[in-house]
């Protein structure tokens, strides 16, 4: 099958794609974590940090429909082969962490359910269906029935949300009632702005089989901003009024066990299949011999292990840590490619040690950021920093480069 063949995904196709990746408990688990704002304040975070994040996540979707290559190919523009297979290894490793941080707060959920329900306490074996169900929808591909499959399950998902709304906007302590901790405003904000910023490495491994740009980049920031600001909305209320932003609680408190939990694994696959498939196709950026949908199987397997294994509790500090290497990388890929108009591959590039350079400079300026609680956070001024520095710069670091000789 020729490339141009494979380019037939429409706008509504990416609405639902987002739609559907951002409806998970991982993004209504992140949106409590922004209680302690109380619901105006944090719905404000939500809101800002939604609309900066998505739009720089489809900034680098366009990217990849106008080349047609995946997230961490485009990086090489930037950064050389062997510049993306670091960014490559650094990726596969995030997109492990996903895979099993969603397969464990999906299988507690789940856990919960069926604990209440039926005394079925097994945290493991839920770990396993979910990630044995994970690697049936990466087995079944991007086909037709994929698609088709995709749009029922963000039909079930979309009904979820306006059940969870529903049992939350009813209760009238929400708008005046404050979350327990302590957050300064920026953290919140940067909160909101790395969840989308984390699916940047992942984005063009779909979008370049947009039929449009404009459908590729539409469907992607209507799916992802009104669903992921959906999902944190919903988290936010959830731990300002029960404190306990888990969405097994509210749905089994409104007589709903066995619906939520098969909407909840739903949930959970539709989501998590997206990490497991881009880990495949970001591993391919390295060894392009290998079979797409035999690695992504792999990576949810190992993703399954992890979760079972290791105990992931510091979730803040993942997405914190997302935050730190990929708002510079791509502050750096998406000033070249549309500021500086360079957007092609150079095949004789190896390394850009000016480009390495800076993107590590923005790693140690992002946590600098973080513990100053700047009331943008960390990902804006960051990127914004980083930007201006390689306009700057770029003309002397431009030479700064280890090229293969023909």
């Amino acid at each position: 099958m020729s490339i141009s063949s494979k380019n037939n995904l429409s706008m509504f196709n990416y609405t639902t794609l987002w739609f559907g990746a951002a409806i998970s408990v991982a993004e209504i688990l992140a949106g409590g974590l922004l209680a302690p704002l109380g619901f105006k304040m944090g719905l404000l975070a939500i809101l800002l940090g939604h609309l900066v994040g998505t739009t720089l996540l489809v900034l680098g979707g366009v990217i990849g429909t106008t080349e047609r290559i995946p997230a961490l190919v485009s990086t090489r523009i930037s950064f050389g082969v062997y510049g993306s297979y670091v960014f490559s290894v650094l990726n596969v490793l995030q997109l492990l962490g996903w895979t099993a941080v969603m397969i464990i707060v999906g299988a507690r959920s789940v856990n919960e359910i069926t604990k209440t329900l039926w005394s079925f306490d097994h945290l493991t074996v839920w770990s396993l269906i979910i990630g044995a169900l994970i690697m049936v929808w990466v087995w079944l591909g991007k086909d037709s029935g994929w698609k088709k499959a995709n749009h029922i399950a963000v039909i079930l998902l979309f009904l979820l949300t306006i059940v969870l709304s529903v049992i939350i906007f009813r209760n009238h302590e929400l708008f005046s009632k404050l979350g327990t901790g302590d957050m300064s405003f920026g953290l919140g904000l940067e909160l909101a702005v790395v969840m989308p910023l984390s699916w940047l490495p992942l984005i063009s491994d779909y979008t370049r089989f947009a039929k449009t740009k404009r459908g590729g980049a539409g469907g992607s920031w209507l799916g992802y901003f009104f669903g992921s600001s959906w999902m944190y909305i919903i988290g936010l209320g959830a731990a300002i009024i029960a404190s306990n932003p888990d969405p097994s609680a509210m749905l089994l408190a409104a007589n709903l066990g066995i619906v939520a939990l098969g909407i909840i694994v739903l949930a959970t696959v539709t989501t998590t299949f997206l990490d497991a498939n881009s880990a495949g196709v970001t591993l391919l950026n390295i060894f392009p011999k290998l079979n797409e949908k035999i690695v992504a199987i792999v990576m949810t397997a190992i993703g399954t292990g992890l979760a079972i294994l290791v105990n992931i509790e510091e979730y803040e500090s993942f997405l914190y840590l997302i935050g730190s290497v990929f708002a510079p990388l791509f502050a750096i890929l998406l000033t070249d490619y549309f500021l500086l108009n360079n957007k092609k591959i150079q095949a004789d590039l190896l390394v850009n040690w000016g480009t390495l350079a800076l993107c590590a400079l923005g790693t140690f300026l992002y946590y600098q950021f973080i513990d100053l609680n700047f009331v943008l956070g960390a990902t804006i001024p960051v990127m914004l920093i980083i930007s201006i520095i390689h306009l700057i710069t770029w003309r002397v670091t431009v030479k700064w480069k280890y090229v293969r000789k023909f």
